[in-house]
């Protein structure tokens, strides 16, 4: 984390997540109103990579493959949730297999299934998640 001119950065991952139907997971935070993808906080020392794949499983219980994760670059936006704070996200894609099960755990209130082609909804969605949608292909 990092301060400048009152603004705070937050080092994170996200991962936009690709069901085998083509739609994407977004995924709601306890006590917040904005939709976001997988992913969080990058602990100090801690790769990216390593990053994403523990809260991964932290957060929706699935163990990722390596094989499976594509990087999608870097990404700043405004974070959705801490007002004077910003995000520098290392985006990954997922790609989840046929039958892999996740759940709400750890501090997820809420998931969602969305069609990117049209991700319009009666939800908030975080300005990240917007990005990289459009990154995505979307």
């Amino acid at each position: 984390m990092s301060a400048d001119n009152g603004i705070t950065t937050l080092r994170i991952v996200a991962a936009v997540v690709e069901r085998a139907d083509g739609r994407h997971l977004l995924v709601r935070k306890r006590g917040t109103e904005a939709f976001m993808q997988v992913g969080g906080k990058i602990e100090p020392g801690e790769e990216p990579l390593a990053a994403l794949v523990r809260e991964f499983e932290e957060e929706v219980g699935l163990r990722l493959d390596p094989a499976d994760i594509e990087s999608l670059g870097r990404f700043g936006a405004p974070a959705a949730n801490e007002p004077d704070h910003v995000v520098d996200a290392h985006a990954y894609r997922v790609r989840l297999r046929p039958g892999a099960e996740i759940a709400v755990r750890a501090e997820l209130e809420e998931l969602v299934w969305i069609d990117p082609a049209d991700p319009v909804a009666s939800y908030p969605i975080a300005p990240l998640s917007r990005d990289l949608l459009t990154a995505a292909g979307h």
